[in-house]
């Protein structure tokens, strides 16, 4: 027969009590950290960004009237640019980094906003905010672009960031990633 005193089924009670606030405690830190790291790689993905956008070096003509720079820096016929590249990719007319780095580079550039976005911004989870939110940021990056002499704008660039984009939203909406993501941090 096994006798218990008050005393130690108060003891265990109190020592579960804790386990449960030190768990509790410890889930709360750690949901911290991890809303801190996705913060802080969203910066890193900014940063990145504005550099592959705006700071890399061009091989642009500076001394060039910007008028004239203007005119031949502008594409506003869908899938020409596109067309160009995928034309070289199969009949070799051309160095096959330049139409992989343009076609895969502009298509993956955004990827990451599909996922991040509705991750930190509860409002972005709706795909027409979304939208409007990334048809707004891009058509602002392909003019800045353009003003700044950093590049060029082209409507077939603003095609493919905004199809990445896309892929990204459509990745952060599957299930899997959203439980992966979502649940993680409220489990914490």
């Amino acid at each position: 027969m096994i006798i218990l005193r008050s005393t130690d089924v108060e003891h265990s009670c109190g020592e579960k009590v804790l386990e449960e606030i030190d768990e509790k405690i410890f889930r709360s830190k750690l949901k911290k950290i991890i809303k801190a790291i996705i913060g802080i790689s969203f910066i890193f993905y900014l940063f990145a960004l504005i550099f592959i956008l705006f700071l890399k070096p061009r091989g642009y003509v500076y001394d060039m009237p910007f008028i004239e720079y203007v005119r031949h820096s502008i594409n506003i016929f869908p899938f020409k640019t596109i067309s160009t590249y995928v034309k070289a990719l199969f009949n070799g007319n051309m160095n096959i980094d330049i139409p992989i780095k343009n076609l895969g580079g502009n298509l993956i550039l955004f990827l990451p906003m599909g996922i991040y976005l509705p991750l930190l911004a509860k409002k972005m989870n709706f795909l027409k905010s979304y939208s409007i939110f990334m048809i707004s940021l891009l058509f602002s990056v392909e003019i800045m672009q353009l003003i700044t002499r950093r590049g060029s704008f082209d409507i077939d660039d603003f095609i493919l960031n905004m199809l990445g984009a896309f892929i990204g939203f459509i990745i952060w909406k599957i299930k899997f990633v959203q439980k992966l993501l979502n649940e993680k941090l409220k489990d914490f």
